[in-house]
């Protein structure tokens, strides 16, 4: 099926009108049991406690998803096959993708009231330096950003990468709380060697060893492990 248009559900002509006066001249929300779903639509409306009313919310709610969509329009949108999702589940494609086209794109350190500063690392001692590390990560988790791979990296790595790379970089700023920024700690300088060392699995490991044509490093424990907040990917 082809996806619809956002102005699919948002024009009533006279048919559909004419039909929906019927049902009210009537006075029976049963009536809006009927096949025809445009009548359906309308007959909601004029029903508010129907049953109905809450899938006629969801059309309308995707109708203004898609219009504010369509002048960012693109194979995303195309790729939505209404035949196959619930309209609830496509309004929350719909309002996921249009947050991340409204989302400004700020430094990381930007999303916080005030902007968030850390001591250079040259200027804090290990004890004061791990505790600022650890409640800077937790700030980031409430932000929806998340530290993966951390654990070949001394508490001092960690908070270099944090002051230098992560809080610098600018990103989407998006507010639906079931988005997470995953920040890649094993691979900041793209060489796989750090992964295949202290993360890979035995299968993720043989892959790449077939597809690169040799050996990957020895596998080896990450020599500081962690409890860091966690996130599905």
């Amino acid at each position: 099926m082809t996806p619809r248009s956002g102005r699919t559900y948002a024009v009533v002509n006279l048919r559909w009108l004419g039909q929906a006066i019927e049902l009210r001249t009537k006075h029976k929300p049963e009536s809006t049991k009927t096949g025809n779903p445009q009548v359906a639509i309308l007959a909601a409306m004029i029903y508010p406690n129907s049953p109905r009313s809450d899938e006629v919310d969801h059309l309308l709610r995707n109708a203004q998803l898609r219009d504010a969509l369509e002048p960012l329009f693109d194979e995303s949108i195309g790729r939505v096959n209404a035949g196959v999702m619930s309209t609830t589940s496509e309004n929350e494609f719909l309002e996921s993708m249009l947050e991340w086209e409204r989302a400004p794109i700020l430094p990381i350190s930007d999303w916080f009231e005030p902007k968030l500063k850390l001591p250079h690392p040259d200027d804090l001692e290990d004890q004061s330096l791990r505790q600022v590390l650890y409640r800077t990560i937790g700030q980031l988790y409430e932000k929806h950003v998340v530290l993966d791979f951390t654990d070949h990296l001394t508490d001092r790595q960690l908070y270099c990468l944090v002051y230098r790379d992560i809080l610098p970089s600018p990103e989407k700023m998006l507010q639906r709380r079931n988005n997470y920024l995953h920040w890649d700690c094993a691979n900041t300088g793209g060489d796989p060697e750090v992964w295949l060392t202290y993360y890979a699995s035995s299968e993720e490991r043989q892959v790449w060893a077939d597809e690169m044509d040799e050996l990957p490093p020895e596998m080896l424990d990450p020599p500081y492990p962690r409890e860091l907040p966690r996130a599905p990917m």
